[in-house]
């Protein structure tokens, strides 16, 4: 049977809506979660109680994408914990989940929450100082939180005292990075009484900085402060230039560099690391085993006089 020309037009026009209309419905359907997690802890891998961990996780589903970003941070430092926190969670997707289990205080009245970013991402962590280095503005700021109190969300009926994060982070993790809907974790609760750690910046005017030693980086023993390079740079150095360095109480004098190469092996060197602080190194020596410095000394460095 032939179709006259007419209807040959008819069916032209009918099937080119079809297409446009099927085209245009990925766009209308939800953007499907990309199910990663990011899972610190101060647990060591010395054990099993990170396969433990992940197993639960990828039990609830099987389809988690698992990125270990430590699980060598120093037993109960807290505060390195959310140093780690603070930088790696930019380089996430924006719905990335974190699971995060420092957590000196298991057992206690301290409280297992979900926080959630302005940008998208949640963070399943003992409410105990973890998000002290989160943003206060911008796309990383902690704009809501909720306690977990579902056993639903949680291992079931054998639930311990001391393994959280088997117990109830892990399985919490894994409910969002599968998609469901954190209201179903627990109630609401205050973004300002969330716990914060006091870590003090460094202070600025014009004899110099006064600063602390925020932490050590990795197995290299470079001495981290708490200075950013904008603040570094108000004290007039010049890449080259010698920097007079007083680490509690003791003098050390260093040059200003770009890199480590930029010095003789063994020699100490002053340098802007890749987070943007001001670092302390010794070139392929351990700068803190070798001057005996740990996290928290005092720090202090003079402008340039004029």
């Amino acid at each position: 049977m032939s179709i006259s020309y007419p209807h040959r037009m008819k069916l032209a026009r009918l099937l080119t809506v079809v297409l446009l209309t099927a085209t245009a419905l990925p766009a209308q359907l939800p953007k499907p979660t990309q199910h990663v997690v990011g899972f610190m802890t101060d647990f060591d891998v010395k054990d099993d109680a990170i396969g433990i961990c992940k197993a639960v996780m990828v039990g609830i589903d099987p389809e988690i994408r698992i990125i270990d970003i430590s699980h060598q941070v120093t037993p109960y430092d807290i505060a390195e914990g959310a140093r780690f926190l603070a930088g790696s969670a930019p380089y996430f997707p924006a719905d990335a989940v974190f699971v995060v289990v420092i957590d000196p205080g298991v057992g206690s009245a301290r409280k297992a929450i979900i926080a959630h970013s302005r940008l998208g991402q949640y963070f399943v962590l003992p409410d105990n100082g973890l998000l002290t280095l989160m943003p206060s503005d911008g796309p990383g700021q902690i704009i809501e939180a909720r306690e977990i109190t579902n056993p639903a969300w949680m291992i079931g009926a054998r639930l311990s005292s001391t393994f959280h994060g088997r117990d109830i982070f892990s399985p919490a993790g894994a409910h969002l990075a599968r998609g469901d809907n954190w209201s179903q974790a627990g109630p609401a609760i205050d973004v300002a009484k969330l716990v914060r750690l006091d870590i003090h910046g460094a202070t600025l005017d014009t004899t110099g900085l006064l600063a602390e030693v925020l932490g050590l980086d990795g197995p290299f023993g470079n001495v981290i402060l708490n200075v950013q390079s904008e603040a570094f740079a108000k004290l007039g150095y010049h890449l080259g230039d010698p920097v007079p360095v007083t680490i509690d109480g003791h003098l050390y004098t260093v040059p200003f560099v770009k890199t480590f190469s930029d010095v003789p092996v063994a020699s100490p060197l002053l340098y802007i690391d890749s987070r943007g602080r001001v670092a302390l190194s010794l070139n392929q020596r351990n700068f803190a085993e070798q001057y005996k410095v740990t996290p928290g000394l005092a720090v202090s460095i003079p402008a340039v006089k004029k």
